[in-house]
């Protein structure tokens, strides 16, 4: 007669039905632990979303004699931001296995794995709809459309094609996101205006330097990805070069809304300023570089943008002439 062996506590407990449903639901619960709100905020990009509102929040006041009209306002930058949120997502979705590869980027929520796909591109479609019918119904179908418009631009045309084929993917694909200051103008007046592309060639030219600079510091992980960033495909010190130039440019067409007198001499004084922090910048990332430079020129390119805009919105109510 063979000897019954006694079995383990710790190997019978695991292999009792008992201890099995239990794990089972610890499995479970935190499976659901992983996804929260606090996801589904990261992939909106919300830093991002809010400089965009914030430019187009100054496209609608300089649009504006006086005060914006309340539902253009607040309509307007709900629509904007729905749609530019939607964009964000998609490009959650489409480079999460980019994102998987790069430090920067590794833990978001998709490419990490804690929001799926399928919930992700439904967030997406969700917000863009919204945006879109807020923008149709109480602003206008003009501003609708240039702001879907806008979403294709960055979330297809350069996430899903410009980043992979060219190194100067952000150049062309910068004006999908260079549009706001015009979506807010057009919210507020219903018509594209001379003064509008001006404030879209202002954020145009502002964007290959300032996303420049990050390629610089994150060069290896883009290299690892594959993903043909300029200082990939022509090396960082040609990068540094373009940064310069660009940030040259970026001066003089910073000049042009005092010249043509769309503003007046705050305006005048503030850019030059602004300017002239981001010429120091470029100037040490080009010729007296520390591994950190890259980084500070990037960060001070945000804080330019940033106050650039809300010195405009300073000199349009408070007139300042020679």
């Amino acid at each position: 007669m063979a000897k019954s062996i006694p079995l383990n506590n710790s190997v019978a407990a695991k292999h009792s039905p008992i201890s099995q449903t239990k794990s089972n639901s610890q499995v479970k619960s935190r499976s659901h632990a992983k996804i929260s709100w606090r996801d589904y905020y990261e992939m909106i990009k919300p830093n991002v979303v809010m400089l965009l509102l914030l430019t187009a929040l100054v496209g609608m006041c300089l649009a504006s004699p006086g005060w914006v009209d309340a539902t253009a306002l607040v309509c307007g930058l709900l629509g904007i931001g729905m749609l530019s949120a939607s964009a964000a997502v998609i490009n959650h979705v489409v480079d999460h296995k980019i994102d998987s590869q790069m430090a920067r980027t590794f833990n978001r929520p998709v490419a990490k794995g804690k929001v799926s796909i399928a919930k992700a591109s439904w967030f997406a479609a969700a917000l863009g709809v919204m945006g879109f019918v807020v923008l149709s119904i109480w602003v206008n179908m003009l501003t609708a459309w240039l702001t879907l418009a806008s979403l294709v631009g960055y979330a297809v045309v350069y996430t899903m094609f410009l980043k992979r084929a060219t190194p100067q993917n952000i150049v062309i694909g910068g004006i999908a996101g260079a549009a706001p200051p015009l979506l807010g103008w057009t919210a507020v007046t219903g018509e594209i205006h001379a003064h509008a592309l001006l404030l879209v060639l202002i954020v145009f030219t502002w964007t290959p330097p300032h996303f420049w600079a990050l390629a610089i510091h994150r060069e290896k992980d883009y290299a690892k990805a594959k993903v043909p960033m300029l200082p990939v495909t022509h090396g960082v010190e040609f990068t540094k070069t373009s940064v310069l130039l660009y940030t040259v440019l970026l001066s003089l067409v910073c000049l042009l809304p005092y010249l043509v007198g769309m503003s007046d001499l705050i305006y005048l004084i503030g850019s030059s300023l602004l300017n002239i922090g981001f010429m120091y910048y470029a100037v040490k990332l080009k010729f007296a570089a520390t591994s950190q430079t890259a980084m500070k020129t990037f960060k001070f390119s945000i804080v330019h943008l940033m106050v650039l805009f809300v010195v405009l919105l300073l000199d349009h109510y408070v007139p300042l002439s020679l």
